[in-house]
């Protein structure tokens, strides 16, 4: 377990390119909506690596899932780094979001393997303090960098890619592995459909998503555009991965202890509000208060619902479950970017306001059927 965390602190510290692919892109001549629809060309590889990464967790094992991951992502930055022209950058980085999200369903279905039903809202905190830990140093060194030449966030992205990937082959365990081989790749998935406690769950999640990734898209832009420097995006950023090194544990002590979906749905609305106040901030600090609400609603819901995935989904199937949870996620990864960036250009307030209440509905949504969620759950540990 520690190993984990500790490949994944180095694997996050390097995520260079994503949070910075907007302002490379319009820093040579390609227009918002352009950059806008990279990132959802990344998004569009995320949405085939949930499902593909799920099915391999389950039937070759969580280290190699990972390892094929890691090194696949490393050549793709490099390959994006001399991509030249519209169609070429799509195109690459539609294959960097395959490879570098393939790991994602394979680390938390290894992660549910190793930590007992009862610590594992703690061991997903500690796996997003890892995270975090790297995202509170990572963007303000990739700022530095792109401040000197964007090449060196490619290159510091591939290498720390290839090192988790040595780590991965070295020192992880395979982890639990579907044992029934002659079962179609979709069996697991027509299971988690008809599980309806689940499939609320993914449509709620899914509302929040869209308004996450604005992070990656029109936050950068807004930032810009009242006149502050790449450098000072990364810093605001910085707070986000701060906050959670600093507070998330103690905030799981309170969360932990209460029924999972309330939680979720408190933290999935307050994440909301935080994103629709950044229209009102156009100070460094405004903006930075922005950033400590929308990550206090982050901390509050996000241990909670890797558990809560693990929790319900069939031990045969963890693999499979979490892939369709971070589908949700690569789908507004695909929508976000692309529909932020649209509304953005258009009228601006709009898109503050659209944040407020879509994350109203997926507080509605995540907030219903905690008895059948209890059920589930019930049945899932029989």
């Amino acid at each position: 377990m520690w190993i984990l965390f500790g490949g994944t602190f180095i694997n996050r510290f390097g995520t260079f390119v994503m949070p910075f692919l907007v302002i490379y892109m319009t820093r040579n001549g390609y227009s918002p909506a352009q950059a806008g629809l990279a990132v959802s060309a990344y998004g569009s590889g995320h949405l085939l690596a949930s499902l593909l990464g799920g099915h391999l967790a389950d039937a070759i094992g969580r280290r190699h899932t990972i390892a094929l991951s890691m090194f696949c992502s490393a050549a793709a930055m490099v390959a994006l780094s001399q991509a030249r022209g519209i169609v070429a950058i799509l195109a690459v980085s539609a294959i960097a979001g395959v490879s570098a999200e393939l790991y994602r369903p394979a680390a938390g279905a290894l992660l549910g393997d190793l930590v007992a039903p009862e610590q594992r809202v703690t061991a997903f905190a500690m796996y997003r303090l890892a995270i975090n830990l790297g995202f509170a140093v990572g963007p303000a060194t990739a700022g530095f960098l792109a401040d000197r030449s964007f090449l060196y966030i490619f290159l510091g992205d591939a290498a720390t890619s290839t090192l988790y990937g040595i780590i991965t082959l070295t020192l992880l365990p395979h982890g639990l592995r579907n044992q029934t081989r002659d079962e179609s790749a979709m069996t697991g998935v027509r299971v988690a459909l008809r599980d309806r406690v689940f499939v609320r769950f993914l449509i709620a999640t899914l509302c929040i998503t869209w308004i996450e990734f604005q992070t990656h898209s029109t936050v950068p832009l807004y930032i810009v555009d009242q006149g502050f420097t790449a450098s000072t995006y990364g810093a605001l950023m910085s707070i986000n991965g701060a906050m959670i090194v600093l507070f998330e544990l103690v905030i799981i002590a309170w969360t932990q202890r209460l029924a999972p979906q309330p939680v979720i749905a408190f933290g999935y609305a307050l994440s909301a509000i935080g994103f629709a106040l950044t229209g009102l901030a156009h100070s460094v600090p405004m903006l930075a208060m922005t950033v400590v609400v929308w990550t206090l609603g982050e901390m509050i819901y996000a241990p909670v619902t890797g558990a809560f995935v693990t929790t319900i989904a069939p031990e045969r199937y963890r693999g499979r479950y979490q892939g369709l949870w971070m589908l949700t996620w690569s789908i507004g990864m695909l929508l976000g970017p692309a529909l932020g960036t649209l509304v953005y250009e258009r009228y601006q307030p709009a898109l503050w306001i659209a944040c407020a209440v879509t994350g109203v509905i997926a507080a509605v949504l995540a907030l219903g059927g905690p008895s059948r969620a209890k059920a589930a759950a019930i049945r899932a540990d029989r």
